[in-house]
């Protein structure tokens, strides 16, 4: 099977944790392990979310008196690519030695006239209580936005047309590489009035990239790994329920935030109504049991899915 994993920044970044290299490369590290399990049976492409990493670098360079105005987010999203790509390329070699692995530095076309850009949805950085971060917002002229209990600053978050260099990937897949790609969703470019790619403010949804990437790529399963082991219907009410093996149409009526869940499952219900393939969301570190159907939720178009094992 060739299987797409998206997964969350907050696998590698969680909450309540400080920015420290060494404790993301050890998430990393427990990512890969989970990972390295899907690889040595599967076809693997690996996307990831970059929203902790990118928030915090966008605080540094608005703070660094030795810079005349703040890096861009198009060249903050290339620059947590790489970081978070080495971290992920050394981790899965020492999981699967002698498999060639990759990590790619990728753009991600949008249009320059998205609505998206109006209207700021993507969470970035670090949480906050309120207070603080109003008066961050007003110090630095962000917007912010609640996230569950706390509160972050959000931006824009385009929809994603094409990653850029999808050839060189699928060539890179049918060689037997395990390819990290497309990280933070890929750096946001548009094409300019003469035709030329140019970097554009804004952080992409990894989730709906991956989704448009893995139906590009004939992908038969696409795995949106997070820290929750699975949907929530009614979540944070007394009625709240997990949800199993659903479809698109279940799920596109229910509710879901639209900063954190509603992507999420955007980019599930999206895969699965274009490819009639298999989509999931559920915890990192059951990849496996999510890909055999015992454990996340599970989408596809008549809410069942046989164990990877008879396929």
């Amino acid at each position: 099977m060739r299987v797409l994993v998206a997964l969350g920044g907050n696998a590698l970044l969680r909450r309540g944790q400080k920015p420290d290299a060494d404790l993301q490369q050890d998430n990393v590290s427990l990512a890969a392990a989970s990972l390295a399990e899907l690889a040595r049976e599967h076809e693997l492409i690996i996307t990831h979310g970059n929203g902790p990493q990118v928030g915090v670098l966008a605080l540094e360079s608005a703070s660094d008196p030795n810079l005349t105005r703040p890096y861009p987010f198009d060249t903050l999203g290339a620059q947590t690519q790489g970081m978070i790509g080495y971290w992920m390329l050394q981790a899965l070699q020492n999981a699967l030695p002698g498999r060639q692995v990759i990590a790619m530095i990728n753009q991600t076309l949008v249009s320059a006239v998205d609505p998206a850009f109006d209207d700021p949805t993507k969470f970035v950085g670090q949480v906050y209580d309120r207070d603080e971060a109003e008066k961050l917002a007003a110090e630095n002229g962000w917007t912010v936005k609640p996230d569950g209990p706390y509160w972050r600053r959000v931006v824009p978050s385009p929809h994603p047309q094409r990653v850029v260099e999808t050839r060189l990937i699928r060539g890179l897949i049918r060689q037997g590489v395990v390819v990290v790609c497309a990280g933070g969703g890929g750096i946001p470019v548009i094409r300019n009035e003469k035709g030329r790619l140019q970097g554009i403010e804004a952080v992409i949804d990894k989730d709906l990239t991956g989704s448009m990437l893995a139906e590009a790529l004939e992908c038969d399963a696409f795995l949106v790994l997070t820290d929750v082991p699975r949907v929530m219907r009614d979540f944070g009410t007394p009625g709240q329920q997990e949800i199993g093996h659903t479809t698109p149409h279940e799920l596109r009526g229910l509710d879901f935030p639209a900063g954190s869940m509603g992507p999420k499952v955007e980019a599930a219900c999206r895969f699965v109504e274009t490819t009639g393939d298999m989509a999931a969301i559920g915890r990192l570190d059951q990849a496996r049991q999510i890909l055999e159907g015992t454990a996340g939720t599970i989408v596809t178009p008549n809410a069942t899915w046989p164990l990877a094992s008879t396929l």
